[in-house]
Order: structure tokens, then C-alpha cells, then sequence
């Protein structure tokens, strides 16, 4: 069963306020529909980082200074 919509007060700034009723009329979605979508994406953006930096955090790290050694080493810099 679905939970139902959670009602909230939120604040926009006038002109991106003005930017999303226009592209809720433009696309005939409500703007309730496009600020979900929005943080949706940002908040899978988030999952998304936190998952690559677990999956890396096993990677051997280099100092700034490593790294330029490296970089002069194979004719890079």
C-alpha cells in the first residue's frame, strides 16, 4: 500500500518560483511533480557519490607532492 503525499511549506525565491510554474504549464506536470523529480536526482546523486567513494576508499592515496613526481616521471608535466 502507498503511503500517502506528506504536505510541506516551502519557500522559493520569486524568480525560480516564476521558472517553475512556467515549465509545470509548459510540460503539464504540476510543480509539486518537478520539485520531487528534482530531489529525486539530487538525492540519488548523493547515493550515487557515497556509493563511489566506499567503492574506491581502498585505493591507495598519493600526496600533492607524489603526484607530480609521478606526473614528471612519465613525461607528463
Amino acid at each position: 500500500m502507498t503511503e500517502p503525499s506528506k504536505r510541506s511549506t516551502i519557500y522559493f525565491d520569486p524568480e525560480l518560483h516564476k521558472a517553475l510554474r512556467l515549465k509545470a504549464a509548459s510540460t503539464h506536470r504540476s510543480v509539486s511533480d518537478l520539485v520531487n523529480e528534482a530531489v529525486r536526482q539530487s538525492l540519488q546523486e548523493d547515493r550515487d557519490d557515497l556509493a563511489a567513494f566506499d567503492e574506491r576508499g581502498a585505493e591507495p592515496t598519493m600526496t600533492y607532492e607524489e603526484l607530480l613526481s609521478d606526473l614528471k616521471a612519465h613525461g607528463k608535466l
